[in-house]
């Protein structure tokens, strides 16, 4: 069942989004960023809301208001804030679209382990990666606007550290149990049949299968989650910027970017 355990350790090897109580971070091998306020997304709008519950929005057209009153900003200001704007509406999802395709993969490892050597013992630790999937689109997409920040992130992290390792942690056993029954009956049936030795190099051929077919699709996740890393220090630039430009923004910065 060396297979199976491999699809847990999936969620910690790819992209890692971490939270405390200080920061949410988003770590790779070669960066790490700190989100440092809250931000909600919608077509229309990009809202930043900070720990005291300060505010500043950014309209389609550029329209910048914080704690709901305009600013006067020049052209050359308002075309920067619109192009940060859009950055944040088409790069802050791709975090969701890693997340939840970590779990996709280790559904994939599961079904390439449950096909393989035809067990059943499977179902429940997929339907437990089928509800941390749905958890994970919740907790990003609440009332018809994509969001990251302590709020989100808060109940989150506590709903999974508390009940979803809990699960993960109960079904994996349970797997191993019933998976352990039906691998002894088919080793029997072979051993019966005098294919042992075929049937063992039919599993080893296969294990190595399952394991190229899930490493290849971690280190694709591990190579969008690089590409990303590159778009936040262009995020961080563009606040750095911002900030200079119309110091009033200082405090909205969404996040720090850290080269490691």
């Amino acid at each position: 069942m060396k297979q199976a355990l491999l699809v847990t350790a999936i969620l910690s090897t790819t992209p890692a989004l971490a939270h405390d109580d200080n920061h949410i971070a988003f770590t790779v091998d070669n960066c790490q960023v700190e989100f440092q306020n809250n931000v909600a997304i919608t077509p229309t709008e990009v809202a930043i809301t900070t720990s005291s519950s300060q505010s500043l929005t950014i309209d389609a057209d550029g329209h910048t208001f914080i704690n709901g009153q305009q600013m006067d900003v020049t052209e050359q200001q308002k075309r920067a804030l619109t192009l940060y704007a859009d950055t944040l509406r088409v790069e802050l999802p791709k975090v969701a679209a890693m997340a939840t395709d970590a779990v996709e993969v280790a559904e994939v490892a599961l079904n390439e382990v449950a096909i393989a050597f035809d067990l059943d013992g499977l179902d429940k630790l997929s339907t437990v990666l089928d509800e941390v999937n749905q958890e994970i689109q919740a907790t990003f997409y609440q009332q018809g606007s994509f969001v990251m920040g302590e709020q989100a992130f808060d109940n989150f992290s506590e709903n999974f550290e508390r009940q979803f390792e809990e699960r993960i942690e109960s079904a994996v056993k349970s797997a191993m149990f019933e998976s352990i029954g039906s691998l002894l009956v088919t080793i029997g049936s072979e051993m019966n049949n005098g294919n042992m030795q075929a049937f063992e190099q039919r599993m080893e051929n296969m294990g190595k299968q399952i394991e190229e077919k899930v490493t290849a699709q971690a280190e694709h996740l591990e190579q969008r989650a690089e590409s990303l890393c590159n778009n936040f220090e262009q995020i961080a630039e563009q606040e750095a910027s911002l900030s200079h430009a119309i110091p009033a923004l200082s405090s909205y910065s969404l996040m720090r970017f850290t080269a490691n």
